[in-house]
């Protein structure tokens, strides 16, 4: 039963942790649309390039 209680915990965490990375995506993707300075904008769609980098395929 503990390792049925760990598959739990760790399934819970990383659902908690994936929605807390895309809020935070969400939240520079707002910013590099809705931003007053061109600089400020152009820095979010940097993070936002950093945070949805894909591998390419090999």
């Amino acid at each position: 039963m503990l390792v049925l209680a760990l598959i739990h915990d760790s399934a819970m965490l990383m659902g908690a942790s994936g929605g807390l990375y895309a809020a935070g995506v969400a939240t520079v993707a707002a910013a590099s649309v809705i931003a007053r300075s061109s600089e400020r904008r152009r820095d979010a769609r940097e993070t936002l390039r950093i945070l949805l980098r894909r591998r390419a395929p090999r």
